[in-house]
């Protein structure tokens, strides 16, 4: 995919919300807008844990890529009159496009990130979807703050139904492909909060069938050897019941004849 202003742009501005996303982690509140406002709603990155950093491998591509944009318009100005753009800068445009092309991976970053998904017919605004889901978010990190200080268990309890909601949201829009990166990562983050920041668990439904049906099991040996202990002993008395008959009858002979 050839190189422009506007992707060479695009790209770096990414790498630099990646670059500063875990750095400004304590400086901001933990809330999104719901919206649709003129600049784009989105999550702040800034209300996630400071231990969210940037990958070495993100952080060695926003420098490069920053080092040899630098370079390429360093080369453009001097360049513009008389213009020898073609002769003095295909080294400097051709090392940055190098770089782009290893951060795109030749994939536009919109379509990549899906954000049709998120936008209604003609980028007027949000869909009605996405709206709803970032509401439901703010809701839920608006409760994780409120709650976020001393005891965990109290956020647990009191942010379940919220948490749980929101899971519940994302799983439909994940089924219909309704969702954009924006969703994802939102959903992503809010569940590394839950699990590993707070400490919280939610049980999944499908998990108590399953108990159920590993308790049988463990107690079917127990009910087997039970029921064929029952079984012998059962047996075992039919067996001395005609023997005790047969020594009572005989009692009975002798005495008559003792009699006799």
């Amino acid at each position: 995919m050839p190189l422009s202003h506007h992707n060479a742009f695009l790209t770096a501005w990414v790498l630099y919300v990646c670059a500063v996303a875990s750095s400004e982690g304590a400086n901001a509140t933990l809330s999104v807008s719901a919206e649709p406002a003129a600049a784009p709603v989105s999550l702040l990155l800034s209300a996630f844990p400071d231990d969210l950093e940037v990958s070495d491998y993100c952080s060695e591509l926003l420098r490069l890529f920053g080092q040899r944009y630098v370079a390429y318009v360093n080369c453009l100005v001097p360049a513009a009159r008389p213009v020898k753009v073609c002769q003095n800068c295909f080294g400097a445009y051709g090392s940055l496009a190098t770089t782009y092309m290893n951060i795109s991976s030749e994939q536009d970053l919109w379509t990549k990130a899906a954000c049709d998904h998120c936008i209604n017919d003609g980028f007027r605004s949000l869909t009605d979807d996405t709206l709803y889901f970032m509401s439901i978010l703010n809701q839920t990190l608006t409760c994780f703050e409120r709650y976020q200080q001393g005891n965990h268990t109290e956020l647990c309890k009191n942010c379940k139904s919220a948490y749980k909601g929101l899971n519940e949201l994302y799983s439909g829009m994940e089924k219909n492909g309704t969702m954009c990166i924006d969703i994802e990562d939102g959903m992503n983050m809010t569940r590394r909060l839950w699990s590993k920041n707070f400490k919280c668990s939610l049980p999944r439904e499908e998990t108590v069938p399953v108990i159920a049906v590993s308790s049988f099991m463990l107690f079917l040996p127990i009910i087997f050897y039970l029921s064929s202990f029952l079984h012998s002993e059962q047996k075992k008395r039919k067996l001395i019941h005609p023997k005790r008959a047969k020594s009572y009858a005989s009692s009975l002979m002798n005495i008559r004849d003792k009699r006799s």
